[in-house]
């Protein structure tokens, strides 16, 4: 296996591991909180350089230099691929942005020190390639948000731990009944192979709250600080574990199956977050439907539709951590948001109004944004598979857009107030949103980039998972199609030259296989 110049991915995990004991020594908590902008800093700095020196290298995956875990394990633990290059940045840009949103008055309730741990295990979970050390990960990785609960909060954690145990059991037991050579022949299973995925994917649907084993989602919210609840959710490490634990090993009618089950999800979730009158309530099931519309896409084992499910994937990462942060400043001026009734804040903080509204927008794939393309090519994915499943995708974004519109009304608009606070944004809670928005801008106006190698991830993962190579290409020539419709929609010259692109790909891979470049040529004759 390649290797990468530095060992980035473990320096990435050690920096904010280290930073989660350094901070609890100043009894300054200003001084931490800065400590802690510069720890996150660091971290961002390494995943970004692993990310460029992975992209430079033009292979699928890569491990660190001096990797000190593979010496000692005599096995690539921690390796960096196509799948969780980008989320590795993404991540780490979180947590910068929400320790940087974080106002002096909420650090006491806010840990920094957990935040940075979990940042650390998060880190690890995203790099991890070995599926016992993944499932121990995961397991760890639930345990911070129940602490925060327990301990700093004096919540319940009954809801939360029930889920999070029944989610570990079925993780810990489906990889113990696991066969050795399960990924061989994932469309013929043998009966244990098929109860340790079932166990698996339960596990996964636990995780990502899927419908009707989403309670502990809305609880969490409810209970924890914000910020804690979205750095938790936002990473979507039950579709991850999905990818890594579930998708090598489940035939393509299982895994179809989960699809549909994702789809009540999210038409579910869109349809409980328009009548909801809580923000947080709001925001956890607009992140509950947007979240398990990528889990369709994941599902539908095909080019087109785990192209557009693995784009969504960052933009709802991006899009919806910019519109958590704004509710949690929102949050920090006038308290928990009631939505029965209207705020008239648009006159006082016409900033965060406008912020609100990109990032609102984008999370549903508005035109002109990040999500834009990749919604296009999960519903020609959904579409190619099942007709209805296409139109179900379109009913779940209308309503969550209705929704997004409806909330932004009853905070912003509706009457006008006076206050004697001021209520603008700090300059520090204004740079975490901007830099999200302006990142969903770029990715929508120059999607090119993000376009291919997500599209080059998707065939690689199936073809990992023993997909016949000529089905990969056949699904890989419909998603230019369907990419190039949505580009001559968008208008942009940028977007064409992803369609460019992927013929250029596909044309390389005919090349180097004479075979299929020759029946290719019969079938158009």
């Amino acid at each position: 296996m390649p290797e990468l110049m530095l060992p980035w991915l473990e320096l990435s995990i050690l920096i904010p591991l280290i930073g989660s004991l350094l901070v609890r020594f100043p009894r300054d908590r200003d001084l931490a909180r800065k400590w802690c902008i510069v720890i996150c800093s660091l971290a961002l700095t390494c995943t970004v350089g692993e990310w460029i020196d992975f992209a430079r290298m033009a292979t699928f995956e890569a491990h660190d230099h001096w990797d000190a875990l593979a010496s000692i394990f005599h096995a690539n633990l921690l390796v960096i691929d196509e799948l969780n290059a980008p989320l590795l940045p993404l991540i780490s840009l979180l947590f910068l942005l929400t320790v940087i949103s974080t106002l002096r008055t909420k650090l006491n309730r806010f840990s920094l020190s957990g935040t940075l741990f979990y940042q650390a295990v998060l880190l690890a979970t995203f790099s991890c390639r070995a599926s016992w050390l993944l499932i121990a990960l995961l397991i760890i990785g639930a345990i911070p948000p129940w602490f925060e609960m327990k301990y700093r909060r004096d919540e319940s954690t009954r809801v939360y731990s029930i889920h999070m145990i029944a989610f570990a059991i079925c993780m810990v037991l489906g990889y113990w009944l696991l066969p050795a050579g399960a990924e061989a022949d994932p469309e013929q299973p043998r009966s244990t192979t098929l109860i340790a995925g079932a166990l698996l994917t339960l596990g996964a649907l636990l995780r990502n709250g899927i419908f009707p084993l989403h309670c502990w989602m809305t609880d969490l919210f409810q209970r924890a600080t914000l910020g804690t609840a979205l750095l938790h959710v936002l990473p979507m490490t039950g579709a991850y574990a999905v990818m890594r634990l579930v998708l090598p090993i489940a035939p393509s009618w299982a895994l179809q199956s989960i699809a549909v089950l994702s789809l009540i999800t999210a038409v579910y979730a869109a349809g409980r977050g328009l009548v909801e009158t809580d923000g947080r309530k709001f925001f956890c099931y607009l992140l509950l439907s947007n979240s398990s519309l990528v889990l369709v896409g994941l599902e539908l084992v095909t080019s087109i539709g785990l192209t557009g499910a693995l784009c969504l994937w960052l933009s709802v990462g991006l899009s919806l951590g910019g519109l958590g942060l704004t509710l949690r400043c929102i949050e920090a001026r006038i308290g928990r948001i009631n939505l029965t009734h209207f705020h008239g804040l648009h006159e006082h903080t016409p900033k965060l109004a406008g912020l609100f509204l990109l990032t609102g927008l984008g999370a549903i794939g508005f035109p002109g944004t990040i999500g834009f393309i990749g919604t296009e090519l999960l519903v020609e994915g959904a579409v190619g598979v099942y007709p209805v499943i296409g139109i179900a995708v379109v009913i779940a974004a209308t309503i969550n857009g209705i929704a997004i519109m409806q909330v932004y009304f009853r905070v912003f608009a509706g009457r006008s107030i006076t206050t004697s606070i001021p209520f603008t944004a700090k300059p520090s809670e204004r740079f975490a949103v901007v830099v999200l928005a302006l990142l969903i801008i770029g990715g929508g106006l120059y999607p090119q980039p993000g376009i291919s190698s997500r599209h080059h991830a998707a065939e690689a993962l199936l073809e990992h998972r023993g997909v016949n190579k000529t089905e990969s290409h056949h699904d890989g020539k419909h998603s230019q199609s369907a990419a190039s419709e949505v580009q001559s929609d968008s208008g942009s010259m940028n977007n064409a030259e992803t369609t460019t692109d992927l013929n250029e790909t596909n044309q390389s891979q005919s090349a180097d296989d004479p075979t299929r470049a020759d029946r290719q040529l019969n079938e158009s004759e």
